[in-house]
């Protein structure tokens, strides 16, 4: 192999990493924050995930989630609405679960900040499906309860 054809071999690998870039699958942008009702005996669960017993607010919340898995996730002031601790992150930590249909695909858990922000940056387990139909994106607490939703962008 010449020179000039192992430099056209490199230059060929770094001109083709854009194109194995992927493309958007899901956005979210607005958030809503759990109030754990009753319509009459049944709680407000979602897709199968039960709410936190006290209510909670999120001022913001963005999301996006691409073909290959990558997630990210922006949320401001996830807070207790409710309960002893009101205005406080209740010391919890949260994660992402986006649903494609009612299958879950689950991000990384971190904490949250003294006033509620958060962000989240990895990969979704397992990958969801392409296209993700009826895409819902809860904020779940370590233990599993759904804190937030977000609201799908058209």
């Amino acid at each position: 192999m010449t020179k000039t054809t192992k430099v056209c071999l490199l230059l060929g690998m770094f001109v083709s990493l854009p194109a194995l870039a992927q493309g958007p699958l899901v956005r979210f942008d607005g958030g809503i924050g759990t109030q754990p009702l009753r319509g009459g005996p049944a709680p407000n669960v979602v897709q199968g995930v039960n709410p936190a017993g006290i209510p909670w607010v999120i001022t913001r919340l963005s999301a996006d989630v691409m073909t290959d898995g990558r997630i990210s996730v922006d949320g401001r002031e996830l807070l207790l609405a409710g309960g002893n601790g009101i205005g406080t992150n209740g010391g919890q930590s949260v994660g992402a679960r986006l649903f494609c249909g009612t299958v879950p695909h689950n991000s990384t858990v971190v904490p949250l900040q003294s006033n509620g922000d958060f962000r989240i940056d990895g990969i979704l387990t397992p990958l969801p499906p392409n296209p993700c139909e009826n895409p819902v994106l809860l904020i779940l607490s370590a233990g599993g309860n759904w804190f937030a939703a977000g609201i799908p962008k058209q």
